[in-house]
């Protein structure tokens, strides 16, 4: 039997809860339950975006936004041909079995019973992948006062290979980096390293921001690639990332991580008068954080201008105006790590 309590969320938990439970799972479903372990219903990762996206907070109750009546099995009452039958008709991820008093106690999952227990393959994706390391990384100074940023260390291997290897864990084997500080380093240790993959060089001859450098790549891809900066590690599902892009016909898709941030003092707010109304003790706020991973449409390269310094978020907001759909993936706080940051370079090199 495979224990349910890592995949269950109780009623009353959280949309972050269920985001820290769907992304830790390899299964993108939770389970509802109430305090009896009795299944009340699913939540899937895409039942939590449109939540998300629709302004629900983090801090949110899932009550409201969960699937109710799930399928199931009841222990005892079932032919293995029934599960199959379910699986193949349904296109379930998995099936909640539950006991004669509703009670979760186990779940069958697609890969074990239609794909003789084997774990489902990875989708591969042949997607070009950009990646922009051309800045001077100042922030991770005196490291780079020598090094590209790049090449940082995380435990035995430096962070863009890190980053490389995720992509390639999904087939894509196409990468661009874009390069100007320190460039000759970057290009001297991959052509030492030899990898599998194909490495294309873009210069940039001066800095020209988080997407100046993407003016050279106009004309070069026929369907969406990944831009992605060169100190980032997101832990998501680059498939689904994908697919959402697609199926939902953006243009930019940008992933975005949920972000709790706690002010450790009590704030006062006024009334009209001036007068204090009440004192809020250390209140929380939920963001959602531009994390620097991109699903981009070849064509609104476009509006990259050339030579001229010109952030990504610039390219949003043009292609904002131009009546472009801009989307956003959400993931977990804790599935984004940012390593431009000395705090934030030691949390990574802990979780590794």
């Amino acid at each position: 039997m495979i224990d349910t309590s890592k995949i269950s969320l109780r009623v009353n938990s959280t949309i972050a809860d269920a985001l820290g439970v769907i992304n830790s799972g390899a299964v993108k479903i939770a389970l509802v339950v109430d305090s009896d372990n009795k299944l009340l219903g699913t939540l899937s990762d895409g039942d939590l975006r449109k939540a998300i996206l629709k302004g629900s907070e983090m801090s949110d109750s899932i009550q409201q936004i969960y699937q109710s009546n799930p399928t199931v099995l009841i222990d005892g009452e079932y032919e293995k041909e029934d599960i199959k039958k379910i699986f193949t008709q349904q296109r379930f991820d998995l099936i909640p079995v539950v006991n004669n008093r509703g009670e979760l106690i186990d779940i069958f999952l697609w890969d074990k019973i239609l794909n003789n227990g084997k774990k489902d393959q990875k989708v591969k994706l042949n997607i070009p992948v950009v990646i922009m390391a051309g800045g001077k990384g100042t922030r991770m100074e005196p490291f780079t006062k020598g090094l590209p940023k790049p090449l940082v260390p995380i435990q035995e291997k430096p962070i863009i290979e890190h980053i490389i290897e995720r992509f390639t864990e999904i087939g894509c084997s196409d990468f661009y980096l874009t390069v100007n500080y320190k460039g000759k380093i970057l290009k001297a240790y991959f052509e030492e390293l030899q990898p599998e993959y194909d490495i294309a060089f873009v210069d940039e001859n001066e800095p020209l921001g988080t997407a100046g450098s993407l003016q050279y790549l106009k004309g070069k891809f026929d369907k969406p690639f990944f831009v992605t900066n060169c100190d980032i590690i997101i832990k998501a599902d680059y498939a689904s990332l994908y697919k959402f892009h697609q199926k939902n016909n953006y243009d930019i898709t940008l992933v975005a991580s949920a972000k709790e941030y706690v002010i450790p003092y009590g704030t006062c707010e006024l009334n009209n008068d001036g007068h204090l109304s009440h004192i809020n003790e250390k209140p929380k706020y939920d963001f959602l954080i531009n994390t620097g991973l991109y699903v981009l449409n070849p064509d609104v390269l476009n509006l990259v201008p050339k030579d001229k310094f010109y952030h990504i978020t610039h390219l949003i907001e043009d292609a904002k105006n131009q009546g472009k759909k801009i989307g956003v993936f959400p993931v977990d706080e804790d599935d984004w790590i940012d390593i431009g940051q000395w705090a934030e370079y030691q949390k990574a090199i802990d979780k590794f």
